[in-house]
C-alpha cells in the first residue's frame, strides 16, 4: 500500500484540502481520507484531478493532421477529406502505426489523457490482405501503449460495407474489412488477451450503419455479449447530414432514431458524434444511459456542425470527450471547443453551466471525466475508493494559473491562455509524466519522426 498526501483534490463531493489517498498493489484507490494529516505519505502540491478518458483515438491519423488544408473543391467537405485520409494509409506500415501511436499517447499523457478508447478499424496490409498475424495492427497498438503507460481500451471495427443497405466496399476501403466469422476469430483472440492486462479492456465498434448490416449488427454484437455481458460497443452516428439523408432513404429512419429501435442501447453503447439528431432522438439517446461521445476538434475540422448540447444535458445525457483525428491532443482544448461551438450557436455565453454561480469549467470536466469512464469500460473518472489511481496534477506554474483558487482552477485551465496546464500524470498508482515530460518523449519523437520522413516523400 501506498500514501500520498494531496493539498487539493477534486472529489465526488468537490474540492477538497489536506487528502489522503492509499494505493494498493494492483494501482486502485484503497481508501480516501481527507482533512489528514500527511505522515510519511508523499506530498503532492497543487491541484489534483481524475485522469480523462480520451473516448474516441484513431492513432494513425495523428500523421495526418496538418496536410489537408489545402484549398479544395467549391464543396470540400468531410467526404473529400477521407478521400485524401485514404490515400494517405495506403503505405502505412505496422511499423508506421506503433510509431504514430507511441507518441501520440504519450502526447495524451502530457495533456492529462489517461486512458484511450481506439477505434481500431486498420487491420489489414496495403493489399486488403491478412497479415501473417491476423492480429498484427492491434497489437502494435498495444505494445504502443505499453510504451507510453497508457490505460487501453481496444475496440477492434467491424467494416464491411461502403453505404446504407450493404453496398460493395470501396477499393480505398480494403484494408478494413472483415467477414463476420473473420471479425469474430479476431475478438476471440484478443479478448483471451487482454483479460489478462489489468490497464487493458476490449471491446467492439461496429464501425457506422453505412458499414454494417442490420444482421451483421448482430451477429457481432451477439458473438462479443458471450464473452464480456458489460463490454463497451462503440458506433459512429449521425455524424454529417448526408449520413442522415441516406439513412432516411434506406430505412425511413434516422441514424440514432434507427439504433434506439432496433440495436437495444443501453450503458454499455458509446454514440461517437450523433450531431444531427431531433429532439425525439435526443431524449431517447440520453434516456438509454449510452455515452454521446463528442470529438469537438475533429467535428470542427470537418465542419460536422453542432451537438444539440444544451437540450441532451438537460436530459441527463451523458457524454464523453475524444480526439478523434487528432488535429488537437487536450482534453482542456477539447472542453473549451464544446462550450464555444454553443456559444457561436446560441450566440451567448456560459451555454452549458449548471447552477447559478457555479464554475462551468469543474461541471464540464468531472461530467466528461464520468461520461468517458463509462465509455471505455474501466473504473476510472473519479477519486474515489475502488476506482484507479489514474490522476493529473495541475501547472500551478503556469500564468493562466497561478495563484486561483481550486474552486475556480478549471475555468482557468479551460477557457483561460494555459500554455501548459498539467505538470504531473500518474496511471494505476504510477507517474507517466513529471514536470510535464514523459521519460520516452524524445525517443518517441524521434520514431516517429522517421515514419513521417517516409510517409511524406
Amino acid at each position: 500500500m501506498r500514501a500520498f498526501s494531496l493539498e487539493h483534490a477534486l472529489l465526488p463531493q468537490g474540492w477538497a484540502s489536506k487528502v489522503l489517498i492509499e494505493v494498493d498493489a494492483a494501482g486502485m484507490i484503497a481508501s480516501v481520507t481527507t482533512d489528514s494529516e500527511a505522515g510519511n505519505a508523499e506530498r503532492i502540491a497543487g491541484c489534483v484531478l481524475p485522469g480523462m478518458p480520451n473516448l474516441h483515438s484513431h492513432a494513425f491519423q495523428r500523421a495526418l493532421a496538418g496536410l489537408t488544408e489545402k484549398g479544395g473543391p467549391a464543396h470540400d467537405s468531410f467526404w473529400s477529406w477521407r478521400e485524401q485520409m485514404y490515400r494517405f494509409l495506403e503505405r502505412l506500415t505496422p511499423d508506421d502505426v506503433e510509431a504514430i501511436a507511441t507518441r501520440l499517447y504519450i502526447e495524451m499523457l502530457e495533456a492529462g489523457y489517461t486512458t484511450v478508447a481506439e477505434f481500431q478499424y486498420l487491420h489489414h496490409d496495403p493489399k486488403g490482405e491478412v497479415y501473417s498475424q491476423a492480429d498484427e495492427m492491434s497489437q502494435r497498438l498495444i505494445a504502443a501503449a505499453k510504451t507510453a503507460g497508457i490505460a487501453l481500451t481496444l475496440l477492434p471495427v467491424f467494416y464491411a460495407h461502403s453505404q446504407f443497405g450493404g453496398e460493395p466496399p470501396t477499393e480505398g476501403q480494403r484494408r478494413f474489412i472483415h467477414s463476420v466469422n473473420g471479425f469474430n476469430r479476431l475478438v476471440s483472440d484478443l479478448h483471451a488477451q487482454l483479460i489478462h492486462e489489468p490497464q487493458m479492456r476490449l471491446g467492439i465498434a461496429p464501425h457506422s450503419l453505412r458499414a454494417v448490416t442490420p444482421h451483421e449488427l448482430a451477429a457481432v454484437v451477439a458473438h462479443f455479449e458471450i464473452l464480456d455481458p458489460r463490454g463497451p460497443i462503440h458506433i459512429h452516428a449521425a455524424e454529417q447530414r448526408k449520413e442522415v439523408e441516406d439513412s432516411l432513404a434506406w430505412s425511413g429512419c434516422r441514424p440514432v432514431a434507427w439504433l434506439l429501435e432496433h440495436a437495444g442501447l443501453d450503458p454499455r453503447w458509446c454514440l461517437i458524434h450523433a450531431t444531427h439528431m431531433g429532439p425525439d432522438e435526443v431524449a431517447g439517446l440520453a434516456a438509454t444511459g449510452a455515452v454521446a461521445g463528442l470529438c469537438p476538434s475533429t467535428e470542427a475540422d470537418l465542419g460536422d456542425g453542432f451537438f444539440a448540447a444544451p437540450e441532451y444535458l438537460a436530459a441527463r445525457g451523458q457524454f464523453g470527450i475524444g480526439g478523434d483525428s487528432h488535429v488537437g491532443v487536450d482534453p482542456f482544448f477539447e472542453l473549451r471547443l464544446f462550450e464555444y461551438g454553443q456559444r457561436l450557436r446560441a450566440q451567448r455565453r456560459n451555454v452549458l453551466a449548471g447552477e447559478t454561480g457555479a464554475s462551468l469549467g469543474e461541471a464540464l470536466y468531472r461530467r466528461a471525466a464520468i461520461g468517458g469512464a463509462r465509455a471505455v469500460g474501466q473504473y476510472v473518472g473519479s477519486l474515489e475508493v475502488g476506482r484507479r489511481a489514474d490522476w493529473v496534477v495541475l501547472n500551478g506554474d503556469d500564468a493562466a494559473l497561478a495563484e486561483h483558487a481550486p474552486q475556480q482552477i478549471l475555468d482557468a485551465a479551460i477557457f483561460g491562455p494555459a500554455r501548459q496546464p498539467v505538470r504531473d500524470v500518474m496511471v494505476a498508482g504510477q507517474w507517466r509524466v513529471r514536470d510535464g515530460r514523459h521519460a520516452a518523449a524524445e525517443t518517441s519523437k524521434a520514431a516517429y519522426r522517421a515514419s513521417l520522413r517516409r510517409l511524406l516523400q
